[in-house]
């Protein structure tokens, strides 16, 4: 394994991984010798007869366990966007591995011992001194012998049913997925969408990883719709034992680490604090947001001319938006083709925010044909890093779109950042892929996590681009959606893909006087994934679930949220975000989008008060927030950004819930 790519740093620009190289029998060889030279190197600095020093403890804990850190990247980033059979393999058998690596370090009481010892005057390095600090308790480095060998027992078997959560459901995403041989019971859907599930004269819609499928919304018989709906809701059952041990483990070890549950330990370390905080903050939502969606669903229920169903919700919301607004969202799907979308839209947007420009990267090979590269430079014309898209749905990519780092920018390394957006938009089997409204929302927003890392100007990778408490992470990523609707940015992207006639002026008005429609629906259905997570993640030590499915409707009926017609956005069985290996870092946490959206809502008031999409203003915004990272205390940064604490009335304005 002489010739293993993962063994040096990558000779690429900005250091990106060598993807024609790596092949998948080079994954294991580097995890063992990643974790093998890491812990000689933990073990060195543990053990250096000088006094503990920033230098000598700190930053050379930074500097360790490289081979691990790239050989981690790569194959975590191909474990959620092109997960083969191999890999998943893999991931099986090394996420134990390096849960229980991951606790040799944080448990080496020598170690320990040292960062305690060291002090810095510098703020920045007092700063991260505190995060390490933290890091070593909240895993585990106060706990006696005995503790901390439980704790180990815990974290491996975690690690074990996160990874067995994550590999169900990508399964299921395909062998849930809905199989039609008669093409009229299709009837709605657009003729490239049908040419795109097509395979062998049957037509198969795989399951997206939320309960309300997009082709809810279009597609006319009404069996068809339930068939898909109960799909989605019922798919992967066996995950559902998974969860509550999952629960149940989280609520032993938060005991064991001094909590009385998993939701105040998980909090404890984010912008909230407490759960008193979270729970004050969702209850000033519930109520407002099922009153909402009651209305709603009368006004869906007339317009079918019958009680709707779970099933029938998108459908006749599209009726109803058309019927009230005159506006059909399919009308506009001609005008969002994905290329100008990207490159007119996100692209532009950011060009005249920040003044970087960008330029394709064909020379540089992804790890998939679908994968775009493009190096992005300053307003100066300097390096900035890489931005890879992979934009398209297949099944080996779990469902959803995310934003992660291929390369840190720090100093402590010189390296500029290298970060990826994935999507899952279907690719058309021929044609141009041509997007809804919520799709391009969702390039916009995830652009805004990309944003984050490319402009992170930090010393030490800990601390770089995203790496700030799970709490505040949506919050730029949702502030750059405000972009897509602006109307000099709509014009220079919303063009027929035909006729390169711009979107009329009419239907965009029409699309900005329906978007408070639906917005019960919207909200209740996240609220009630939040308070899901919640019921969970508030279980106390020694507690028992016989039945998952029954603690959910409980949970959700005693949580005020409990609506027939509106489930979760993620039941228990699909919850990848609080029970999936890789994302699962959102456990009690998931409450973490509608908290970000108080900042994000106040943001955009101020960008609309300064006149919106100008330098000056996107240059405050890099400067005091964007490129800080979590270098310092994100609270404190958003009130550099916006001159005082935020305020939730806007984001009740925003999603109708002030009356």
């Amino acid at each position: 394994m002489a010739e293993n790519p993962f063994f040096a740093p990558s000779t690429l620009p900005y250091r990106l991984p060598n993807f024609a190289e790596i092949q998948e029998e080079h994954y294991l060889p580097a995890f063992e010798r990643g974790m093998a030279d890491h812990l000689r190197e933990v073990e060195t600095i543990a053990g250096d007869p000088d006094p503990a020093t920033f230098t000598n403890t700190v930053e050379a804990l930074e500097r360790s366990g490289q081979i691990l850190k790239r050989t981690s990247t790569v194959f975590f980033s191909i474990a959620s966007s092109d997960a083969t059979d191999g890999i998943r393999e893999i991931e099986s058998e090394i996420s134990p591995k390096l849960t229980k690596h991951s606790d040799a370090i944080h448990l080496n009481r020598a170690l320990y011992e040292r960062i305690k010892q060291v002090a810095t005057d510098d703020p920045e390095e007092a700063w991260l001194l505190e995060k390490y600090r933290e890091d070593f308790v909240r895993a585990g480095a106060d706990l006696s012998e005995f503790e901390q060998e439980r704790l180990k027992e815990i974290n491996e078997e975690l690690s074990r049913l996160a990874t067995a959560f994550s590999q169900n459901l990508l399964t299921a995403s395909t062998a849930s997925a809905l199989v039609i041989e008669d093409v009229k019971e299709l009837d709605g859907l657009s003729e490239s969408a049908i040419k795109a599930i097509e395979k062998d004269g049957k037509y198969s819609l795989p399951l997206l990883n939320f309960t309300n499928q997009p082709a809810l919304a279009e597609l006319t018989d009404r069996q068809t719709r339930r068939k898909l709906y109960e799909l989605s809701v019922n798919r992967a059952p066996e995950n559902f034992d998974l969860a509550v041990r999952m629960a149940t483990l989280r609520a032993e070890r938060a005991a064991l680490l001094g909590y009385p549950s998993h939701a105040a330990y998980s909090v404890a370390d984010q912008t909230a604090k407490t759960t008193d905080a979270v729970e004050e903050m969702l209850g000033k939502l519930v109520g407002p947001a099922v009153a909402n969606a009651r209305r709603e669903a009368e006004a869906l229920s007339e317009q079918a001319g019958f009680p709707i169903e779970p099933w029938d919700w998108s459908f006749y919301a599209e009726k109803v938006r058309k019927a009230r607004y005159d506006f059909d969202s399919s009308e506009l799907r001609p005008y969002f083709e994905l290329n100008r979308v990207l490159k007119d839209g996100v692209f532009h947007a950011a060009g005249e925010l920040y003044g970087i420009t960008f330029a394709e990267r064909d020379d540089l090979v992804g790890y998939h044909p679908d994968v775009q590269i493009f190096e992005v430079f300053n307003a100066d014309g300097s390096q900035l890093g890489l931005f890879v898209f992979d934009p398209y749905a297949r099944p080996t990519k779990r469902g959803g779109a995310w934003m992660n780092n291929l390369v840190d920018q720090s100093h402590l390394f010189g390296d500029l950042p290298v970060v990826m957006n994935n999507l899952n938009v279907t690719k058309p089997a021929k044609g141009p892929a041509l997007l809804t409204f919520d799709e391009v929302n969702t390039a916009f927003h995830e652009f805004g996590h990309a944003l984050h890392g490319l402009f992170s100007n930090v010393r030490f990778p800990r601390v770089s681009g995203t790496e700030v408490p799970r709490d505040f992470v949506e919050y730029p990523s949702q502030v750059n959606e405000m972009w897509a609707t602006w109307p000099s940015v709509l014009a220079n992207f919303a063009k027929h893909h035909e006729t390169g006639e711009p979107v009329p002026a009419e239907l965009l008005e029409k699309m900005k006087a329906a978007e408070k429609f639906n917005q019960g629906f919207a909200t209740v259905e996240y609220l009630a994934a939040t308070l899901l997570d919640w019921a969970w993640h508030k279980l106390a030590p020694g507690e028992t679930v016989e039945d998952a499915e029954a603690f959910e409707a409980a949970a959700l009926e005693r949580a005020g949220i409990a609506f027939e017609l509106v489930r979760p956005r993620y039941r228990t069985n699909y919850f990848a975000h609080i029970f999936s290996s890789g994302v699962g870092g959102y456990s009690a946490g998931y409450y973490s989008y509608v908290w970000s959206e108080v900042l994000d809502a106040e943001s955009v008031e101020w960008f609309k008060e300064n006149d919106g999409l100008k330098r000056d203003n996107g240059d405050h915004f890099r400067s005091t927030l964007l490129s800080v990272g979590g270098s310092m205390d994100v609270m404190a940064a958003f009130r550099d950004f916006r001159g005082r604490d935020p305020r939730i009335e806007p984001l009740l304005e925003r999603r109708g819930l002030l009356t």
